[in-house]
């Protein structure tokens, strides 16, 4: 457990750096465009690539491939996975390039119809310019996975820190120019496709450190076969979960042209949590988990799934109260600059608060999927997500025509709710171990720990508003004091419960501080 919660360090430390300057860069760019069409216009456009990224990439074709390197690597060694992995490598850039060729020809021709209203134009050419990052994210995500099951999760999980980097100083370029909002979206697609190759660049390297070198295998074999039985359903599945978001997004900008700003806005605020440990503890028990079942050790791939549960749940619900409680004070401190207004503002706060209610369920789900992938049962998620997209699609049609944007995400948690539950049972199923019944304890001691804390960050917001402070100070102090309180409030019921993770983190503090003799 200790070498887990290690490997969960280096990745969360990893991956906050990313989380952080991804914050900074959605500042910079909500302050220099707000809420306008030319941001809601490139938001749109870069779901397209990201969409493929996390079906070929971080999706199906990453989730198929763990478990069968995991046996190649065991059977074969090292030298064998990666004859395998460079099989994989040339399969998937070829038809990369054929996807990327048709979707250029495709959106450029959108773009210059006549029969499209402007904002969709507007979109189609932006999507023109940053589909092929997908060619770079998505064998940068194939990188990462060889990365991870030869044991290196740092330099992965540190790559998207490139993508910031590139996008804040393309922008920043762009606001020295004194360009307007046309051209500085143009500046961002540049630093997008500069920063997909820097995150290509980098796994590549690393990898290459740890023997791999690309060569092309055209030749096939068992495992390639393996792998395409699991990719196949695999990619259904995740194709679904992706056109779940695209079709929130595609009904957002049929409403107006800043509901897919706030949209975005709200579920990046989501999704920074859900990031940094969430993605963290899938990352490094995935491995685990296709290995234990691998050796055919039930017992272990059983131990392993709860303690990752308990870690993402008891870390995912806290955050998620703290966004529907001081959702304001947030979006106020981080976001209330140049273009986007006080309007912004509280457009945002309501779907923060939905989103924040639904952040346990999406880490749950999150995690559960890793574990059937892991047991090679690519169908279940296929159709849970199936179910899912009917859920998220009715919904989300009825809703926004009372709620708005508000109806979108409501529709999204639902569906987060529904497809966290249909994986968990269809788990349950499968290994007896992961019954309900063993989460219980846990999570009453969880969910009493963040109520308990709810309260007393909402009384003390409140007390510090009744300073009359300015906006901003207000804002700040509200952040400041309410959420390192929280955690302690949360952490200490937690230690007085007597919540089983606490130990091992306590362990692997000592191991790094140990007492002085």
């Amino acid at each position: 457990m200790l070498q887990n919660l290690k490997n969960i360090a280096v990745v969360s430390l990893s991956t906050v750096g990313s989380r952080l300057l991804g914050l900074l860069r959605d500042v910079l760019v909500f302050a220099a465009l707000g809420t306008s069409l030319w941001n809601s216009a490139f938001i749109l456009a870069f779901t397209l690539p990201n969409l493929f990224r996390r079906l070929l990439g971080e999706g199906a074709l990453t989730s198929a491939i763990v478990p069968v390197f995991s046996d190649v690597l065991e059977r074969d060694g090292r030298a064998g996975a990666f004859r395998f992995f460079n099989q994989v490598l040339l399969r998937l850039l070829l038809g990369l390039l054929v996807i990327i060729g048709s979707g250029m020809i495709l959106l450029s021709w959108a773009a210059g119809s006549d029969w499209l209203p402007g904002r969709w134009t507007t979109g189609a050419a932006l999507a023109v310019w940053l589909l092929p990052y997908m060619l770079f994210i998505c064998l940068a995500a194939i990188l990462s996975a060889g990365l991870n099951l030869v044991g290196r999760f740092a330099v992965a999980a540190s790559t998207p820190i490139l993508l910031n980097l590139a996008m804040i100083a393309a922008l920043t370029a762009g606001l020295w120019l004194n360009a307007d909002a046309a051209r500085i979206v143009y500046w961002l697609c540049g630093g997008v496709l500069v920063g997909g190759c820097l995150q290509l660049l980098l796994p590549a390297i690393d990898l290459m450190r740890q023997g791999w070198r690309p060569r092309v295998e055209s030749a096939g074999g068992a495992a390639l076969a393996e792998l395409w039985q699991l990719f196949l359903p695999g990619l259904l599945g995740a194709a679904i979960l992706q056109v779940n978001i695209l079709v929130s997004r595609l009904l957002a900008y049929s409403l107006d042209e800043s509901a897919v700003s706030v949209l975005y806005l709200a579920s990046r605020l989501m999704e920074l949590p859900l990031g940094v440990f969430t993605i963290a503890v899938a990352t490094v028990f995935f491995p685990l988990l296709a290995k234990a079942l691998s050796t055919g050790d039930e017992a272990g791939f059983s131990t392993a799934f709860l303690q990752g549960l308990r870690l993402v749940i008891g870390i995912s619900l806290p955050a998620g109260v703290g966004l529907y409680v001081l959702g304001e004070p947030i979006i106020e401190l981080l976001f209330f600059w140049g273009a986007f207004g006080r309007a912004d503002v509280m457009a945002t706060v309501p779907l923060l608060a939905i989103y924040g209610i639904g952040l346990p369920f999406y880490s749950a789900a999150t995690f559960a999927t890793r574990g059937l992938h892991a047991s090679k049962d690519m169908r279940t998620p296929v159709r849970v997500a199936g179910y899912c997209l009917l859920i998220n699609f009715s919904a989300g049609l009825l809703l926004m025509q009372f709620w708005g944007a508000c109806g979108l995400a409501t529709a999204n948690v639902l569906a987060a709710i529904a497809q966290s539950y249909l994986l968990w049972r269809a788990l349950s199923a499968r290994h007896a171990a992961l019954s309900f019944r063993a989460m219980r304890p846990a999570l009453a001691k969880l969910l009493l720990a963040g109520a308990v804390m709810g309260a007393a960050c909402a009384i003390t917001s409140r007390w510090l508003n009744a300073f009359g402070f300015a906006e901003k100070l207000d804002a700040a102090l509200a952040v400041a004091v309410c959420v390192p309180g929280g955690v302690c409030v949360y952490f200490a019921l937690l230690y007085l419960l007597r919540f089983k993770e606490l130990d091992a983190l306590k362990a692997l503090l000592l191991r790094y501080f140990p007492k002085s003799k």
